[in-house]
């Protein structure tokens, strides 16, 4: 098996596995094929399925720049991936079969819907190597809050998947394997159902709303109320 496996579409899912034992730390080259699939979608593809081997689920990124040209290529990867990950049409669901930490809680948390095992730890580490992790901070506080973004990143505590749902970082926990494979069988079936082009107007409604205040966004919305309204039907 490569690194990242990237199946054919069946029935409008693209299921992408990563591979990199033992901590599934995501290369550069991992990085840009994954943004490629995000950006450039497969035919018919509605859903993608994110999941790795073994036993964490990512516990980071590789890291191997020292000079300032090269840390900043690999930061402008890291960058590219994340806001694949925001932008895409395609519906993102992430499964969450161990340990995440960093970057890795990172991809998990920008994914539409993600579950994860009840067994799961996330934690963000960089404190611990003296760096305050940027990319985190840029989307982090939107999802919990300021003062638990701070208290996360401060001190690198791991937190459980519970705790991660009561935060907004992941939607669900599952008990065994078997019962995270069966949620995510159901959320693709759920979502499979609907259709692509209204998921991804809502997609593109949240992230642009998001980035505005409330009076910009319900005068934003008109426009597209009207708009949506009269694609009604289309696929």
């Amino acid at each position: 098996m490569s690194d990242l496996v990237i199946h054919d579409p069946v029935d409008g899912v693209v299921l992408v596995e990563i591979d990199l034992p033992p901590d599934n730390l995501y290369t550069l080259e991992v990085c840009r094929q994954l943004t490629e699939v995000l950006e450039q979608p497969p035919q018919g593809a509605h859903i993608l399925r994110l999941r790795a081997a073994g036993d964490a689920f990512c516990l980071g990124r590789e890291r191997g720049g020292t000079t300032p040209a090269e840390v900043r290529t690999e930061a402008e990867v890291l960058v590219a991936l994340m806001r694949a990950l925001r932008r895409t049409r395609l519906v993102t669901i992430a499964e969450v079969q161990g340990d995440a930490a960093g970057f890795g809680v990172g991809i998990a948390a920008a994914c539409d819907v993600t579950v994860a095992l009840e067994s799961a730890r996330l934690s963000f580490p960089e404190v611990g190597i003296g760096l305050a992790p940027a990319l985190v901070l840029a989307w982090l506080p939107r999802v919990v809050g300021p003062r638990e973004a701070f208290w996360l990143t401060a001190t690198g505590e791991t937190i459980t998947a519970a705790r991660a749902v009561e935060l907004g970082l992941i939607n669900a926990t599952a008990a065994s394997v078997e019962e995270l494979g069966k949620q995510s069988d159901e959320r693709a079936a759920a979502l499979g159902r609907r259709s692509p082009r209204v998921h991804a107007d809502i997609k593109d409604m949240i992230r642009m709303f998001a980035e505005v205040g409330d009076d910009a966004a319900l005068d934003v919305s008109l426009d597209r109320l009207v708009v949506g309204s009269l694609r009604r039907g289309e696929g």
